[in-house]
């Protein structure tokens, strides 16, 4: 298993949740390593990125000022720190690896992404 989300939870809006992805050595080091969510009967999108070899980071347009992700390099972990929570922010949310930079600008496509961990919940009532 290369990805493990851990951080399911039910908040009221407005609340905060974080979200980790322990990953293996091997998809960790120097990928772009990102988030994304599926609410039921929507696409998949990508919400943030961020590149473990320097920190670079970007974000959705709908989470920006409100999410923030980081890394631990001992650890071999992402957070997805999330606050201001609204309840469309409801989904299921994955943790995925890239074996390449992340784009600074703009978040690289699911497709883009090798390796994917099996989810976890995010409830905002």
């Amino acid at each position: 298993v290369q990805l493990v989300e851990s951080g399911e939870g039910s908040v009221q809006a407005g609340g905060s949740l974080r979200l980790s992805c322990a990953a293996s050595k091997y998809v960790y080091d120097r990928n772009c390593l990102g988030w994304f969510r599926q609410a039921p009967g929507k696409e998949r999108e990508g919400v943030a990125t961020i590149y473990t070899g320097g920190g670079v980071t970007t974000y959705a347009d709908s989470v920006k000022g409100r999410f923030t992700v980081s890394q631990d390099n001992a650890n071999y972990t992402v957070y997805l720190q999330m606050n201001s929570l609204k309840p469309e922010d409801t989904a299921m949310y994955y943790c995925a690896a890239a074996r390449s930079y992340c784009h600074s600008r703009r978040l690289l496509p699911a497709t883009n992404f090798e390796y994917w961990g099996q989810g976890t919940q995010v409830t905002v009532s």
